[in-house]
């Protein structure tokens, strides 16, 4: 399984009348972290409003072109991406693959670094917040990317992806300028929310391979029991220190259309009612995920097989937006949900060698990715390898 250099971050948020006044970040330390490609595609495959119909069609043609700009192997070497392909895409290709990769990478960074595991009603994330959520966060303002619904609790990502042409990969010194205002802003988004536990991820992508910046507040349960196993260079004790400018409580946000969420837009204090709301409004979203996930199946006409009696029903996508392919995904949906214990995956695919394949089940919706220089393995053997994990 490919690795992405990482480098993690320990902040604290002091809080005065007006609400979060500055931030004091600590660099932990750095080094290799497993990234499974199976992984990031099935993060990706369902980056989208489930409350809309999910066109077959633009879901392949973005898994394509992702996996086009991506250069990873069963191995251990680094995630790569193709960046003279990437320097003469347009802008919106540009910012498409680099948020994709982030919103993926920041997935399995939080995986790896804190052995997570569901938490009630199945759902592990999504991202455009469902509408029984809406009165539980706040309409407007800043919005971060992805939530995981855990068993310590509800835990908000935020993923940026951003390509890097210096030669050093992580940038020097402390962070820089646009990292530090959206750290203010996710301050400021979680003391609004009662504290709402979160973590902000920056993925960079160069010559270099992947690098991502993982930026980790004190105080969650979610967030405590840090893996270090992995860090292999320990980090500057220097803190980063910076003021969190006071919001103007003059500006005030329109709502969006359709009740979708902007991302950028002066803060309003919502009105929350707690942690135990969140948790009741994450049990209502679990059963409109399920009816998702059933129109999907539904709108598969080919079926792969079974997995544990389930039948699993979908079709194999080429990365060949750019002319040869390198990898090809079987993307599937299974009838209904077939659990698997989410350690043993992690832990498998972290140890992958060249006779096992990339494959990554997320409750109903497997993905497996395989290098396209070999035959496609037979769905016996992806099931059996599927099955161990369960």
């Amino acid at each position: 399984m490919s690795t992405v250099r990482a480098r993690v971050w320990r902040f604290t948020i002091e809080k005065g009348k007006a609400g979060a006044e500055a931030v004091r970040a600590v660099e932990i330390g750095q080094g290799p972290l497993h990234v499974s490609l199976a992984a990031m595609v099935n993060v990706n495959a369902l980056a989208c409003d489930l409350r809309k119909t999910i066109d077959q069609r633009v879901r392949d043609h973005e898994i394509s072109l992702l996996l086009s700009y991506l250069i990873g192997d069963q191995g251990k070497g680094p995630l790569g991406v193709e960046c003279s392909a990437l320097d003469s895409s347009a802008g919106h290709i540009q910012r498409f693959v680099s948020e994709c990769t982030g919103l993926g990478v920041m997935t399995a960074a939080g995986e790896a670094l804190f052995d997570w595991t569901p938490g009630n009603g199945g759902l592990s994330s999504f991202d455009v917040l469902p509408g029984k959520l809406r009165g539980v966060y706040a309409n407007t303002g800043v919005r971060p990317d992805l939530l995981y619904n855990l068993a310590a609790g509800p835990v908000a990502g935020e993923a940026r992806g951003r390509r890097r042409r210096a030669k050093q990969m992580f940038p020097a010194g402390k962070g820089t300028p646009e990292r530090r205002k959206r750290l203010e802003k996710l301050a400021q988004w979680s003391v609004d929310h009662g504290d709402h536990a979160y973590f902000m991820s920056w993925v960079w992508l160069g010559p270099g391979g992947v690098h991502v910046d993982v930026f980790l507040p004190d105080g969650s349960d979610a967030l405590t029991v840090l893996k270090t196993g992995w860090i292999d260079a320990p980090g500057d004790p220097d803190p980063w220190y910076f003021s969190i400018p006071r919001p103007d409580r003059r500006r005030v946000s329109e709502p969006s259309p359709e009740g979708d969420l902007p991302l950028l837009q002066a803060v309003e204090v919502p009105d929350v009612s707690g942690q135990a709301a969140t948790r009741a409004a994450l049990r209502r979203v679990g059963p409109a995920a399920e009816e998702a996930m059933d129109r999907a199946f539904s709108r598969e006409e080919h079926q792969l097989g079974t997995l544990a009696g389930v039948p699993v029903r979908g079709r194999w996508i080429r990365g060949d937006a750019l002319g040869d392919a390198r990898h090809e995904v079987l993307l599937g949906v299974l009838g209904e949900r077939v659990e698997v214990d989410r350690r043993a995956q992690r832990e498998r695919l972290a140890t992958l060698t060249g006779d096992r394949l990339d494959t990554f089940l997320d409750g109903r919706l497997l993905t497996a990715v395989r290098p396209i220089d070999g035959p496609r393995p037979s769905w016996d053997r992806i099931s059996a390898e599927l099955v161990e994990q369960s």
